[in-house]
């Protein structure tokens, strides 16, 4: 429990040491594009698989119930609020915290026990500089990117099952989505999606640079680098969900 407090205020301490290099722009652009590809584009097929089936699976479950109430119409746009505001920018997180902040605690926990910090600090190189702030701003960059293309995909495979088994007509499921879907609600999916992008990467980075006792020390800085990084994109995902769409009334806009 006392490491677990020190990682996370040594967290902290990161996050503000990340701002202040940011605002001064203390940027390796190299290293920034190279982490953007690993993190955007390697990442994309298993984020587009998750979220078509999301999307699908999210649809056979509402749409049965929706015709038997005679909602039929309601399905896509339920579907896009669904997709929009929790499923994409959550589950999308969710794969980013599995295979990218893991590979970042992996990476920079085994440059730490071997030394490679220590001689970049020799070089007078800032480590922070150089491995952190690339893989932070990636990720806060190409997280909502992601997520924008889990939700067209969510939203594709949710029409194509329910044209295709409940007999929902692609233009009725469009036009529900036009009419439920409001231009605050991508804006708040992005803000969410970007936010968990920094986490994951802050936590990885963090977890990488604290770790400790060798080889095993690696494993388990990486697999407790993933599970604090679900448990914040849980706890930031119920505390922007009360901000942003607390209160009462109807979200179909038309």
């Amino acid at each position: 429990m006392n490491k677990l407090f020190q990682r996370i205020s040594s967290g902290l301490f990161l996050t503000g040491q990340i701002l202040v290099h940011l605002i001064q722009l203390k940027i390796y652009r190299l290293n920034t594009i190279e982490q953007m590809s690993f993190v955007g584009p390697a990442s994309l097929p298993i984020a587009l698989i998750t979220a078509a089936f999301v999307g699908m699976v999210f649809t056979i479950q509402v749409a049965r119930e929706f015709i038997y109430f005679g909602a039929s119409s309601a399905v896509g746009g339920v579907l896009a609020i669904a997709l929009t505001r929790e499923l994409a920018p959550v589950l999308t997180a969710v794969v980013l915290a599995g295979r990218v902040g893991s590979a970042f605690a992996a990476e920079i926990g085994t440059m730490k026990v071997t030394e490679q910090i220590d001689a970049l600090q020799i070089l007078k190189t800032d480590p922070v500089d150089y491995l952190v702030t690339p893989r932070v701003l990636s990720c806060f960059l190409m997280l909502p990117i992601l997520t924008i293309c889990s939700l067209i995909v969510g939203i594709t495979g949710g029409l194509i099952i329910a044209d295709s088994f409940y007999n929902i007509p692609s233009r009725v499921f469009l036009d529900s989505i036009r009419n439920f879907l409001s231009t605050w609600d991508v804006v708040a999916s992005m803000i969410k999606s970007a936010i968990f992008g920094a986490s994951v990467a802050i936590i990885g980075c963090n977890w990488g640079l604290t770790t400790t006792g060798g080889a095993k020390g690696v494993g388990q800085s990486t697999t407790a680098a993933v599970v604090i990084s679900l448990i914040t994109i849980f706890m930031f995902n119920f505390i922007l969900s009360w901000l942003m769409f607390q209160g009462t009334g109807s979200a179909v806009i038309g």
